[in-house]
């Protein structure tokens, strides 16, 4: 665990800012923020899911060739 410290607060346009340490620095590029009574608690967004991303893709326009449903040849066990 790393100790606590203090940081400056500052004005980005309208929104208070602070600058995260490199110690604390999260993953990714996504955040999570809530209030905890006057605790402030900002944590690493979960990863998308595989679906979640595929979800965002364009369909595809191209047509595929037909795939012959062949049976599988007998086997003897």
């Amino acid at each position: 665990m790393f100790p606590e410290r203090h940081v400056k607060l500052f004005k980005n346009g309208r929104n208070q800012a602070v600058r995260i340490p490199r110690e604390f620095e999260l993953p990714g590029e996504d955040a999570i923020m809530r209030k905890e009574g006057e605790r402030l608690v900002i944590e690493a967004a979960p990863r998308k899911s595989l679906l979640a991303v595929l979800a965002t893709l364009a369909p595809l326009d191209e047509e595929f060739p037909p795939i012959p449903d062949l049976h599988p040849e007998p086997v003897e066990l």
